[in-house]
């Protein structure tokens, strides 16, 4: 999966199944989002938190910037404001990545992690790990979210594939205005 188009395929399905459980989290009473439930990074504002800053952080990083400060969660009192973030992050990323020439994500990319230590790789693996990132952690909030008593819609990248075609074919068929 060194191709471009392979590599927009999972963006665009991180964003999908991103979304469908951010939505799940509507359900929750609101002092749910920050009770506390263990795990990797203790409540849902702060599982999500850690999976929109990663993507921000990298998103930084394709662009030759390397931050050195995680986004804090405190600055997200309710589930709308880290969507709202979330989604300023992915229209930048959508961005960025439509003009991405198609021969880049073989670059090297160097970065700085947050303590300052140096790592480089291509792009194409970079954005794989974006990908399978936010797979690991957006687990980790579907087991919160059941754990609170959500019902988080199903997120298996095979479901997306059924998904667009599905729509594919409505637009064919002429049932889409």
């Amino acid at each position: 999966m060194t191709n471009k188009d392979a590599l927009g395929r999972l963006l665009e399905y991180t964003v999908w199944a991103n979304r469908r459980v951010l939505r799940g989290a509507i359900q929750l009473p609101p002092g749910d989002f920050t009770k506390p439930l263990g795990g990797s990074f203790g409540t849902v504002r702060g599982t999500f938190t850690h999976m929109m800053g990663a993507e921000w952080i990298w998103l930084e990083r394709f662009q030759g910037r390397s931050p050195t400060q995680w986004v804090d969660e405190a600055e997200f009192a309710d589930l709308i404001a880290l969507r709202e973030r979330w989604g300023q992050i992915e229209d930048a990323r959508a961005r960025w990545f439509k003009e991405l020439p198609d021969d880049a994500v073989s670059q090297r990319i160097a970065y700085k992690t947050l303590d300052g230590n140096p790592g480089e790789a291509r792009l194409w693996q970079l954005i794989q790990h974006v990908a399978n990132h936010a797979t690991y952690h957006r687990g980790q909030a579907v087991f919160m979210l059941k754990l609170l008593g959500a019902s988080p819609a199903a997120t298996d990248l095979v479901l997306w594939d059924r998904e667009k075609l599905a729509l594919k074919e409505r637009e064919k068929a002429g049932l889409l205005g």
